[in-house]
């Protein structure tokens, strides 16, 4: 089943879109849903990849952006082999 999109981006973008997509001869709803799966794809290979143990801790150590950080884990690490 398909449903209807609405994207809000800046003039010149949609503009080279256009014309990205008639060179290709592609629609822009087919660029845009190819590249929307490509992403999904990526993500399902990548979380493929790693096993069990290592996909339930991904994401559990992050400092204040969401990221691990790297001082965090070398603070860690020092402390836990005192």
């Amino acid at each position: 089943m398909q449903t209807k999109l609405t994207l809000r981006m800046d003039k010149e973008l949609v503009e080279q879109a256009k014309l990205f997509s008639q060179k290709n001869g592609k629609s822009l709803s087919k660029i845009v849903s190819d590249y929307f799966a490509s992403l999904v794809k990526k993500e399902q290979k990548d979380d493929d990849e790693l096993t069990p143990l290592i996909r339930s801790l991904k994401g559990i150590l992050k400092d204040a952006d969401g990221d691990v950080g790297i001082e965090d884990y070398h603070k860690y690490l020092e402390e836990k082999y005192k």
